[in-house]
């Protein structure tokens, strides 16, 4: 019920317009065909702009246990090519609205969403937006995973 009020402030005062900002950079993406992979890392951030709280993005090899082209060689070079020309901008920017929001107890934890954000923002490809506990599981049953190799 928190999250839902909370998603409800955060879409009124700053996620129509920066889920919108995320899809329409999206958009331009898919429409030059080079973009693609950025084209869908954006949506993805899209979504998570609209509502961010309760969500949570991680690798969707993390999530799902496969690799796939976004998650391997080719994501980790587009990621880079992402941080050069926009990924960087984009979390300073995170981090300049997450200081105003900090100013102000009532937006602290509109703050740490834009945090969140501006941590994804640095290297979104290979990464998919789910909820929180969704998220949670995913990392518990890697750890498990990794957990059990190590005691092979």
């Amino acid at each position: 019920m928190l999250s839902a009020a909370a998603n409800l402030i955060w879409f009124l005062l700053n996620g129509l317009v920066l889920g919108l900002a995320w899809w329409l950079w999206s958009l331009l993406a898919f429409i030059s065909i080079i973009g693609i992979p950025w084209g869908r890392a954006c949506f993805q951030m899209g979504r998570l702009a609209f509502f961010p709280f309760g969500r949570d993005a991680i690798s969707r090899k993390e999530l799902s246990q496969k690799s796939d082209v976004g998650t391997g060689v080719a994501g980790i070079v587009g990621n880079v090519i992402w941080f050069v020309f926009a990924g960087f901008w984009l979390a300073v920017l995170h981090l300049i609205w997450a200081i105003f929001n900090f100013l102000t107890i009532i937006g602290i934890p509109f703050g740490i969403q834009h945090l969140k954000l501006a941590g994804i923002a640095i290297a979104p490809i290979g990464k998919v937006v789910v909820k929180n506990d969704v998220a949670q599981a995913a990392r518990k049953a890697n750890a498990e995973s990794h957990l059990n190799d190590l005691r092979k």
